[in-house]
């Protein structure tokens, strides 16, 4: 029933199975995945910056634009150990300037290819989302036996899977396109919904921090890095209430 989320980049894939491995044999669940990008927040200076990889240069220019701002969102704020508010920001960035940068510069095409490649992704986000609530309202229940939470586990883990299946058949095109999401379910676990929460928890509040500076950009890092310097309980506690920059 226990469940770990970690945050952990690795260059060697065997240190991270191993780790997975470790903490799965101490109870926890574990989840791993390969990632399509990273920000190395400007190590990598010395060779000209982050690297060109094959596992995104080939999408679609509307999800590659939202891509790099996401990874070059890290560059402008860190708050170190904290998940969070790093890749929620991140997150809010690459809609925020996604958006934009698709109204102002992309083709006609480019708008549609996007708009449909993010309705899925906004799809899958929606269904997870709601699964990690369901599963949080099992485990909080008061007065219930482990044995009972782990049966209420179980269902809402199958009803996960079912309405993903129904999900994915909507979706058009060859289905070899989704396999990435087909990975992720097959192997979700409380571990895989937590690293989903880090991405979207923080984001309204951003996007809300973003209006409320009137849209400037330079105002909205500006204030994101005064919430930055904040220790972590009242960085989010600002944050959520709309107090914070």
């Amino acid at each position: 029933m226990t469940g770990c989320v970690g945050y952990r980049g690795y260059y060697d894939e065997a240190a991270a199975k191993a780790e997975a491995a470790e903490l799965t044999e101490q109870g926890y669940e574990a989840n791993m995945y390969p990632v399509p990008a990273y920000s190395t927040l400007g190590m990598m200076n010395w060779a000209g910056g982050d690297p060109l990889l094959s596992t995104f240069i080939q999408y679609p220019e509307g999800e590659l634009a939202r891509l790099l701002f996401h990874e070059l969102a890290h560059r402008v704020v860190y708050a170190k150990n904290d998940t969070m508010f790093n890749e929620s920001f991140a997150t809010a960035v690459e809609r925020l300037g996604g958006a934009r940068w698709l109204e102002q510069h992309a083709s006609e095409k480019a708008r549609q290819e996007y708009a449909e490649f993010d309705g899925r992704r906004r799809q899958f986000r929606a269904l997870s989302r709601s699964t990690r609530e369901r599963l949080k309202d099992a485990y909080e229940a008061p007065g219930t036996e482990p044995a009972e939470k782990e049966a209420a586990k179980a269902r809402i883990m199958a009803a996960f899977r079912a309405e993903y299946a129904q999900l994915r058949a909507s979706w058009p095109g060859d289905p070899a396109r989704y396999r990435g999401y087909d990975r992720w379910v097959a192997s979700a676990n409380n571990a895989f919904f937590g690293t989903q929460a880090a991405y979207d928890e923080l984001v309204p509040a951003f996007e809300a921090l973003f209006h409320r500076v009137g849209d400037d950009w330079e105002r909205f890092y500006d204030a994101a890095r005064t919430l930055e310097k904040l220790p972590k309980p009242e960085r989010h506690r600002q944050l959520k209430e709309g107090t914070g920059g």
